[in-house]
This record gives structure tokens, C-alpha cells and sequence, in this order.
């Protein structure tokens, strides 16, 4: 196990913080780890009553193009998963959800961040209207689970978290 010697704030942003850590290995030896701190997140696959699954479209600043992605977002302070995802839902898409089960979670890049994702099905859908937040820009698609897995296997879709989602969905057949 690493023993944190010092930590240092570097900067703290609307969502994140990032620090650097002076940190002992269990040989001794001395290193650095730069950490994004994280307040956990969730992505909801959504599912309608014919099987075709919701994605959003939308542009990723820090790739610097559009990416096609299940819905998600930031847990806000002290917000349970479930209520994370069922806000998200409807902000993003316009769907809001009879049922929501939880399907996994997963870290989706330890090494540098302490991010924790909650992956949701969410079924028996119903059209409320999009809410979506003022710096987000997001085109509803509704896709095959045929169509998305291709897109999956001809790395059109590149999001990480969809491809974690989508994969365990479609491998697993239900909520765990």
C-alpha cells in the first residue's frame, strides 16, 4: 500500500479538484501522483418499450468534437446516485423513467482519478420535455441495440463510459 507523505491543493474547479500527492511505496522509493478528485457520477441507459436504446449527441470540449454518448452526469453534493440519474435523464433526453435499476459501477480511470460511475437501465419511459443545462447543446438519438453495438465495434462510438454501459447491458440482459 502507498503512504501519502504531503498533499498539495493544485486547483479547484466547479466539479473537480486536482492535487499532487508526495507518496512512499511499500519498497520505500518516493513518487508523485497527480489525483483528480471526483464527486462520482452516473450514465443511465435508457431503453424503449421497442428496444431501441437513447443516446445523446453532443460536442466534448476537451476532444474537440462531437461525440454520441448514453446520458450522465456529476453527482451534486450530497445527491444519491439514483436521484442523479433520474434528474440526468430527463435534462438530457426529455425521457423520464418508470423503472430504474441499477446495473454496475465502475472506476473509469483510477490511475489518476477518483471518479466512481453508477450505470442505471432506465425502462418504461415517458416524454416530459428536455431540460438541459445552460452550457450543454444535445441531440436525442434513438438507436438499435444492433445499430449501437456497431457503432461500438467500428469505434464511431468512443465514449468510454457508453461502451462500459452499453457492453454490460447487453451482456448481462438485466439490472444486477
Amino acid at each position: 500500500m502507498e503512504k501519502t507523505l504531503s498533499s498539495r491543493l493544485i486547483h479547484e474547479g466547479r466539479n473537480f479538484r486536482f492535487r499532487t500527492d508526495d507518496v512512499e511505496l511499500p519498497d520505500g522509493r518516493r513518487t508523485v501522483r497527480d489525483i483528480v478528485e471526483h464527486p462520482g457520477a452516473v450514465a443511465i441507459i435508457p431503453i424503449l418499450p421497442d428496444g431501441r436504446m437513447v443516446l445523446v449527441r453532443q460536442y466534448r470540449y476537451a476532444v474537440q468534437k462531437e461525440l454520441l454518448e448514453i446520458p450522465a452526469g456529476t453527482l451534486e453534493e450530497g445527491e444519491e446516485p439514483v436521484d442523479c440519474a433520474r434528474r440526468e435523464l430527463v435534462e438530457e433526453t426529455g425521457y423520464e423513467a418508470g423503472v430504474l435499476e441499477r446495473i454496475m459501477s465502475c472506476y473509469m480511470a483510477p490511475g489518476y482519478s477518483s471518479e466512481l460511475i453508477h450505470f442505471y437501465v432506465a425502462t418504461e419511459l415517458g416524454l416530459v420535455g428536455a431540460d438541459a443545462e445552460l452550457d450543454e447543446a444535445i441531440t436525442v438519438e434513438r438507436l438499435g441495440s444492433d445499430e449501437v453495438l456497431a457503432m461500438i465495434e467500428e469505434n464511431l462510438i468512443e465514449d468510454a463510459k457508453t461502451i462500459a454501459g452499453v457492453l454490460a447491458y447487453l451482456t448481462t440482459g438485466s439490472p444486477a
